[in-house]
């Protein structure tokens, strides 16, 4: 089964907005088999647009439990929070079932 990676880029608005969200993401992600790979940190864009302020990517097993996260109650109550205190893209891609070497 091929992983599946969530990959969202913000700008935050308002961080004291988003700190809730931040304690408590890691957390919904966790329960669905998922981890946090990228949490901003350094970035430099190589081709096209400058990336938003803040990258993350997060690794779930597999397509479908990325959405199941996405779609969760949990997550759902989360995303309230993200939405109000963030501007950005999230988008889900499935990864190659054999990495390319």
């Amino acid at each position: 089964m091929a992983k599946a990676y969530i990959v969202a880029q913000v700008d935050h608005a308002d961080p004291d907005a988003i700190a809730e969200y931040r304690e408590r993401a890691p957390l919904s992600v966790g329960r669905f088999g998922g981890r946090m790979l990228v949490r901003g940190g350094r970035q430099e864009s190589l081709e096209g647009a400058e990336p938003r302020s803040r990258v993350v990517l997060i690794e779930f097993p597999s397509f479908d439990r990325a959405k199941e996260w996405y779609d969760s109650e949990e997550y759902t109550a989360l995303r309230a929070i993200r939405m109000a205190a963030c501007d950005g893209d999230l988008f889900v891609v499935e990864a190659l079932e054999k990495p390319v070497p």
